[in-house]
């Protein structure tokens, strides 16, 4: 196997195990674009904002696209390639590119699985696991990816920040967050199957400070939460929102006992 083909192979196990490197997110090379332009789309896997790019697998996705003003366009790419895609804008205004994967297995042993559960704020299966005496027992889940990222083409203003896109976990920016002022508040509201989703968590990371700038809240009844965005560097602050919901995997799901679904939303802020 030639060093290519091994980085593919890598990165390619690395977004197959969301245990390894949880985080999974859009990365186009360009969040503010001028109208008409082709931008690079990276798909990245890891942690903290520090990933490695992930190529474009074909069989993995179920919806690669960018949608805006003139509608829905497919992102088009070749197998293997990195970037995984590439775009064109149109006119200027909001776009939204989408990143929808099928489903994928992975098996953790019991405390690497609760250790995970603990990481993404998922308490609830855990006890859920206790009760049915599974505790001890490796896990068997299905997961896919649901992942989102804004753009501002030709300016910050416009409409479609707002736009639920049909993603099975979906977090939706309620306010432009290229036009919000230093240290406003963000709401984002988290849908699964398109209604709101209580009691998750969610968190955001800003690009300069992931760690350090972390902040995290529990979503309330209506699935919303609210970020700070306080100033970033010059350029304006890129965010990366996330959060994780998990399910007992449908009846006839063969060998899994739990469903997992990873969304993101990257967008860079107006200041």
């Amino acid at each position: 196997m030639d060093a290519m083909n091994r980085s593919i192979a890598l990165a390619l196990l690395l977004a197959a195990t969301p245990a390894v490197a949880h985080d999974f997110w859009i990365e186009p090379m360009n969040l503010s674009p001028a109208p008409n332009a082709q931008l690079g789309v990276r798909l990245r896997v890891g942690e903290n904002f520090v990933g490695d790019p992930v190529p474009r697998d074909p069989a993995r996705i179920e919806r690669f696209a960018i949608l805006g003003p003139n509608g829905e366009k497919q992102v088009q790419g070749i197998r293997g390639g990195e970037p995984a895609g590439y775009a064109s804008v149109g006119p200027a205004g909001i776009y939204q590119i989408v990143y929808d994967t099928n489903r994928a297995s992975v098996s953790l042993e019991p405390q690497k699985f609760e250790d995970y559960l603990r990481l993404e704020g998922l308490e609830r299966i855990i006890d859920l696991r206790k009760k049915k005496n599974e505790s001890d027992k490796p896990s068997r889940e299905v997961y896919s990816r649901c992942v989102k990222a804004l753009l501002a083409v030709g300016g910050t203003s416009g409409t479609g920040f707002d736009k639920p896109v049909g993603m099975e976990l979906e977090l939706v920016a309620e306010k432009n967050p290229f036009e919000l002022p230093a240290d406003a508040d963000l709401p984002v509201r988290l849908l699964y199957k398109g209604q709101p989703l209580a009691g998750a968590l969610v968190v955001a990371l800003p690009h300069s400070k992931p760690e350090a700038g972390a902040q995290k809240a529990r979503t309330d009844a209506q699935g919303r939460v609210r970020f700070k965005l306080p100033a970033g560097p010059a350029g304006g602050e890129i965010w990366l929102i996330k959060a994780v919901h998990m399910i007992e995997a449908p009846k006839d799901t063969k060998d899994a006992d739990w469903e997992s679904f990873w969304a993101s939303l990257v967008f860079r802020a107006a200041r």
